[in-house]
């Protein structure tokens, strides 16, 4: 009785697992640059993201902190004066792929359209309609894709002294290859 217990149970974690592909490793960058000006960029690669395959919920996470600029004093002024970074450690998405189907997907680019909220610097937004390929690799899915967001949308105040240096409008590339 005991092993059919065991049995029964492990079945069934084991078919709720596969319903949910995961990374820890996800990359984000942002970018914010103007011409002729010092590039305005940074990366994180230690972003954790996660699909529900049978609903298309998506889900990711960024330590702010995490994200790393060429420059160490671009950093410092980042995670200080404009993310305030111990004051709002983590940025957040959490949305849906619109008519997701993992039975759909094949090792060609399908592009899928994300909606949600980003939270970031404790302020949620939503993101709407955010062009996202996505492609079924031997271990799960690879999932890449941009959208633009304003600095004004989430109480980021560029001083004037560096308004000319630093964009408004910021560009965020993701990529996350998720595993089941």
């Amino acid at each position: 009785m005991k092993t059919l217990l065991v049995s029964v149970l492990f079945i069934g974690l084991n078919c709720i697992a596969q319903t949910k592909y995961i990374t820890k490793i996800g990359n984000v960058n942002f970018e914010a640059s103007v011409p002729s000006f010092e590039e305005v960029a940074a990366k994180n690669n230690s972003v954790t993201a996660i699909v529900n395959s049978e609903n298309g919920e998506f889900a990711a996470l960024a330590l702010v902190k995490a994200f790393r600029f060429k420059n160490a004093l671009m950093e410092e002024h980042f995670n200080e004066n404009y993310a305030e970074s111990d004051k709002f450690p983590k940025a957040t998405f959490k949305g849906t792929i619109e008519n997701f189907s993992i039975e759909s997907l094949s090792s060609l680019k399908s592009i899928f359209k994300i909606n949600g909220q980003l939270t970031f610097h404790g302020v949620t937004k939503d993101i709407q309609n955010c062009k996202t390929s996505i492609i079924k690799t031997e271990k799960g899915i690879l999932m890449e894709g941009s959208f633009k967001v304003l600095a004004s949308d989430f109480d980021i105040e560029i001083p004037k002294v560096v308004s000319n240096k630093i964009s408004e409008d910021i560009l965020v590339n993701f990529k996350f290859e998720l595993e089941n």
